[in-house]
Protein backbone atom coordinates (compact mmCIF):
# COMPACT_ATOMS: atom_id res chain seq x y z
CA UNK A 1 0.00 0.00 0.00
CA UNK A 2 1.23 3.75 -0.77
CA UNK A 3 1.31 6.15 1.67
CA UNK A 4 -1.33 8.58 1.37
CA UNK A 5 -0.31 12.03 -0.86
CA UNK A 6 2.20 9.99 -3.11
CA UNK A 7 1.41 9.16 -6.70
CA UNK A 8 -1.20 6.49 -5.68
CA UNK A 9 -3.75 6.10 -7.42
CA UNK A 10 -7.65 4.42 -7.19
CA UNK A 11 -9.72 4.31 -10.23
CA UNK A 12 -13.29 4.42 -10.22
CA UNK A 13 -15.32 2.72 -12.99
CA UNK A 14 -13.59 -0.05 -14.88
CA UNK A 15 -14.90 0.48 -18.34
CA UNK A 16 -13.23 1.38 -21.49
CA UNK A 17 -11.66 4.60 -19.76
CA UNK A 18 -10.92 2.59 -17.22
CA UNK A 19 -9.08 -0.13 -18.15
CA UNK A 20 -7.47 3.08 -20.66
CA UNK A 21 -5.85 4.36 -17.43
CA UNK A 22 -5.16 1.25 -15.89
CA UNK A 23 -2.78 0.85 -19.11
CA UNK A 24 -1.17 4.47 -19.02
CA UNK A 25 -0.92 5.00 -15.32
CA UNK A 26 2.43 3.07 -14.93
CA UNK A 27 4.09 4.47 -17.76
CA UNK A 28 3.18 8.16 -16.42
CA UNK A 29 4.35 7.07 -12.90
CA UNK A 30 1.52 6.55 -10.96
CA UNK A 31 0.98 3.41 -8.67
CA UNK A 32 -2.76 2.24 -9.34
CA UNK A 33 -3.31 0.77 -5.79
CA UNK A 34 -7.21 0.13 -6.24
CA UNK A 35 -10.06 0.12 -8.78
CA UNK A 36 -13.44 0.27 -8.05
CA UNK A 37 -15.70 -1.56 -10.63
CA UNK A 38 -19.25 -0.07 -10.44
CA UNK A 39 -20.83 -3.75 -10.37
CA UNK A 40 -19.41 -3.79 -6.85
CA UNK A 41 -20.50 -0.15 -6.59
CA UNK A 42 -23.92 0.87 -5.77
CA UNK A 43 -24.48 4.34 -4.88
CA UNK A 44 -20.99 4.76 -3.78
CA UNK A 45 -21.03 2.21 -1.45
CA UNK A 46 -17.67 0.47 -2.89
CA UNK A 47 -15.88 3.60 -2.08
CA UNK A 48 -14.09 3.64 1.46
CA UNK A 49 -10.75 4.31 3.18
CA UNK A 50 -9.91 0.15 2.69
CA UNK A 51 -11.06 -0.01 -0.65
CA UNK A 52 -9.11 3.17 -1.70
CA UNK A 53 -6.24 1.39 -0.21
CA UNK A 54 -4.54 4.64 0.41
CA UNK A 55 -4.53 6.13 -2.87
CA UNK A 56 -3.50 10.17 -3.21
CA UNK A 57 -6.01 10.58 -5.64
CA UNK A 58 -9.12 9.31 -7.38
CA UNK A 59 -10.37 9.30 -10.85
CA UNK A 60 -13.96 8.56 -11.50
CA UNK A 61 -14.83 7.47 -15.32
CA UNK A 62 -18.33 5.77 -14.46
CA UNK A 63 -21.99 6.97 -15.52
CA UNK A 64 -23.88 10.42 -14.75
CA UNK A 65 -26.25 8.99 -12.09
CA UNK A 66 -23.54 7.44 -10.25
CA UNK A 67 -20.95 10.88 -10.06
CA UNK A 68 -22.71 12.54 -7.34
CA UNK A 69 -22.96 9.34 -4.84
CA UNK A 70 -19.19 8.55 -5.44
CA UNK A 71 -17.25 12.25 -5.34
CA UNK A 72 -19.03 11.82 -1.85
CA UNK A 73 -18.01 8.98 -0.88
CA UNK A 74 -14.78 9.58 -1.91
CA UNK A 75 -14.55 13.18 -0.06
CA UNK A 76 -15.77 11.01 2.73
CA UNK A 77 -13.02 9.18 2.44
CA UNK A 78 -10.43 12.19 2.74
CA UNK A 79 -9.39 11.19 -1.27
CA UNK A 80 -9.16 13.73 -3.11
CA UNK A 81 -11.48 12.90 -6.47
CA UNK A 82 -10.99 13.94 -10.49
CA UNK A 83 -14.23 13.38 -12.00
CA UNK A 84 -14.37 12.35 -15.88
CA UNK A 85 -18.32 11.06 -16.30
CA UNK A 86 -20.47 14.02 -17.73
CA UNK A 87 -23.93 14.29 -18.46
CA UNK A 88 -24.88 15.21 -14.10
CA UNK A 89 -24.37 19.06 -14.96
CA UNK A 90 -26.88 20.08 -13.73
CA UNK A 91 -26.00 18.95 -10.11
CA UNK A 92 -22.76 20.48 -10.24
CA UNK A 93 -23.17 23.60 -8.00
CA UNK A 94 -25.03 21.96 -4.79
CA UNK A 95 -22.38 19.34 -4.99
CA UNK A 96 -19.55 21.68 -5.12
CA UNK A 97 -21.30 23.03 -2.56
CA UNK A 98 -21.08 20.25 -0.24
CA UNK A 99 -17.44 19.36 -1.24
CA UNK A 100 -16.26 22.81 -0.06
CA UNK A 101 -19.12 22.09 3.48
CA UNK A 102 -16.90 18.93 3.78
CA UNK A 103 -13.34 20.49 3.36
CA UNK A 104 -13.21 18.08 0.42
CA UNK A 105 -11.21 18.30 -3.17
CA UNK A 106 -12.67 17.73 -6.46
CA UNK A 107 -11.97 18.80 -9.92
CA UNK A 108 -14.41 17.96 -12.80
CA UNK A 109 -13.75 18.47 -16.54
CA UNK A 110 -16.68 18.38 -19.87
CA UNK A 111 -13.35 17.14 -21.78
CA UNK A 112 -9.65 16.06 -20.59
CA UNK A 113 -7.82 16.41 -23.77
CA UNK A 114 -5.57 19.11 -23.00
CA UNK A 115 -5.86 20.45 -26.77
CA UNK A 116 -9.60 20.72 -26.15
CA UNK A 117 -9.31 22.55 -22.88
CA UNK A 118 -6.87 25.01 -24.87
CA UNK A 119 -9.58 24.81 -28.03
CA UNK A 120 -12.08 26.15 -25.81
CA UNK A 121 -9.90 29.66 -25.53
CA UNK A 122 -9.27 29.79 -28.92
CA UNK A 123 -13.22 29.68 -29.44
CA UNK A 124 -13.33 32.05 -27.43
CA UNK A 125 -11.77 34.49 -29.13
CA UNK A 126 -12.78 33.20 -32.46
CA UNK A 127 -16.99 34.07 -30.85
CA UNK A 128 -15.83 37.49 -30.04
CA UNK A 129 -14.02 38.81 -33.41
CA UNK A 130 -16.56 37.37 -35.62
CA UNK A 131 -19.54 38.68 -34.08
CA UNK A 132 -18.40 42.19 -34.80
CA UNK A 133 -18.18 41.05 -38.73
CA UNK A 134 -21.34 41.25 -40.47
CA UNK A 135 -22.60 37.84 -42.35
CA UNK A 136 -21.43 35.36 -40.46
CA UNK A 137 -23.43 32.27 -38.73
CA UNK A 138 -21.99 29.82 -36.12
CA UNK A 139 -22.87 25.83 -35.79
CA UNK A 140 -21.10 23.25 -33.76
CA UNK A 141 -20.90 19.35 -34.91
CA UNK A 142 -19.57 17.12 -32.57
CA UNK A 143 -19.30 13.11 -33.38
CA UNK A 144 -18.80 10.59 -30.48
CA UNK A 145 -19.38 6.31 -30.62
CA UNK A 146 -22.21 5.15 -30.96
CA UNK A 147 -22.17 3.95 -27.32
CA UNK A 148 -21.97 7.85 -25.56
CA UNK A 149 -25.32 8.19 -23.33
CA UNK A 150 -25.09 11.99 -23.55
CA UNK A 151 -26.07 14.42 -26.41
CA UNK A 152 -25.14 16.88 -26.98
CA UNK A 153 -21.82 15.88 -25.06
CA UNK A 154 -20.60 18.02 -22.47
CA UNK A 155 -17.20 19.44 -24.29
CA UNK A 156 -20.29 20.44 -27.23
CA UNK A 157 -22.06 22.61 -24.49
CA UNK A 158 -18.61 24.00 -22.97
CA UNK A 159 -17.51 24.81 -26.64
CA UNK A 160 -20.92 26.26 -27.19
CA UNK A 161 -20.90 28.26 -24.37
CA UNK A 162 -17.14 30.06 -24.48
CA UNK A 163 -18.17 30.85 -28.29
CA UNK A 164 -21.20 32.47 -26.83
CA UNK A 165 -19.81 35.10 -24.43
CA UNK A 166 -18.88 37.15 -27.30
CA UNK A 167 -21.58 36.04 -29.82
CA UNK A 168 -24.58 35.86 -28.02
CA UNK A 169 -25.52 39.37 -27.36
CA UNK A 170 -25.31 40.29 -31.34
CA UNK A 171 -26.43 36.60 -32.25
CA UNK A 172 -27.97 34.18 -29.67
CA UNK A 173 -26.65 30.87 -28.69
CA UNK A 174 -24.62 28.57 -31.03
CA UNK A 175 -26.68 25.66 -32.42
CA UNK A 176 -25.29 22.06 -31.66
CA UNK A 177 -25.62 18.95 -33.76
CA UNK A 178 -25.07 15.47 -32.14
CA UNK A 179 -23.59 12.51 -34.24
CA UNK A 180 -23.06 9.26 -32.79
CA UNK A 181 -21.73 6.58 -34.56
CA UNK A 182 -18.97 3.59 -34.67
CA UNK A 183 -16.18 4.18 -32.29
CA UNK A 184 -14.95 7.69 -33.00
CA UNK A 185 -13.45 9.03 -29.57
CA UNK A 186 -14.54 12.86 -29.88
CA UNK A 187 -14.41 15.39 -32.79
CA UNK A 188 -15.60 18.78 -32.69
CA UNK A 189 -16.19 21.47 -35.44
CA UNK A 190 -17.19 25.11 -35.12
CA UNK A 191 -18.15 26.32 -38.56
CA UNK A 192 -18.52 30.49 -39.08
CA UNK A 193 -19.97 30.38 -42.55
CA UNK A 194 -20.73 33.62 -44.39
CA UNK A 195 -21.77 34.15 -47.84
CA UNK A 196 -18.28 34.36 -49.61
CA UNK A 197 -15.88 32.68 -46.76
CA UNK A 198 -16.28 30.04 -43.96
CA UNK A 199 -13.82 29.22 -41.15
CA UNK A 200 -13.91 25.58 -39.68
CA UNK A 201 -12.13 25.00 -36.76
CA UNK A 202 -11.69 21.80 -35.54
CA UNK A 203 -10.66 19.44 -32.65
CA UNK A 204 -10.14 15.50 -33.28
CA UNK A 205 -9.33 13.04 -30.55
CA UNK A 206 -7.53 10.08 -32.13
CA UNK A 207 -7.64 7.87 -29.28
CA UNK A 208 -8.92 7.68 -25.73
CA UNK A 209 -6.02 8.00 -24.03
CA UNK A 210 -5.72 11.26 -24.78
CA UNK A 211 -8.11 11.26 -22.08
CA UNK A 212 -6.83 9.22 -19.69
CA UNK A 213 -3.70 11.64 -20.40
CA UNK A 214 -4.85 15.00 -19.16
CA UNK A 215 -6.91 13.44 -16.30
CA UNK A 216 -3.43 11.72 -14.93
CA UNK A 217 -2.37 15.28 -15.53
CA UNK A 218 -5.22 16.87 -13.34
CA UNK A 219 -4.86 14.02 -10.58
CA UNK A 220 -1.20 14.86 -9.71
CA UNK A 221 -2.11 18.67 -10.18
CA UNK A 222 -4.97 18.20 -7.36
CA UNK A 223 -2.77 16.60 -4.70
CA UNK A 224 -2.40 18.41 -1.70
CA UNK A 225 -5.16 21.21 -2.83
CA UNK A 226 -8.40 21.99 -1.17
CA UNK A 227 -11.57 23.08 -2.99
CA UNK A 228 -13.46 22.58 -6.39
CA UNK A 229 -11.31 22.64 -9.51
CA UNK A 230 -11.55 22.75 -13.18
CA UNK A 231 -9.12 22.25 -16.33
CA UNK A 232 -8.91 25.84 -16.31
CA UNK A 233 -6.98 25.78 -13.20
CA UNK A 234 -4.73 23.00 -14.51
CA UNK A 235 -4.02 25.01 -17.22
CA UNK A 236 -3.61 28.49 -15.73
CA UNK A 237 -1.14 27.69 -13.60
CA UNK A 238 -0.03 26.66 -10.38
CA UNK A 239 -2.72 28.48 -8.03
CA UNK A 240 -3.51 26.86 -4.44
CA UNK A 241 -6.52 28.62 -3.98
CA UNK A 242 -10.17 26.74 -4.87
CA UNK A 243 -11.95 28.45 -7.59
CA UNK A 244 -14.37 31.28 -5.67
Amino acid sequence: MSAPGTRSLAIIGMGKMGHVLAELAPARGWNVVATIDSSRNEQGRGITPASLAGAGVAIDFTVPSAAVANVKAAVSAHCPIVVGTTGWYEELPALATWVRDHDGTMLTGSNFSLGVNAFERIVAVAGRLLARVPGFDAHLVETHHAAKKDAPSGTALTLARATATGWREQHGDVPITSVRTGSVPGTHELLFDAPFESIHLSHVARDRRVFAEGALVAAGWLIGRRGVFTMRDVLDGDSEEPMP
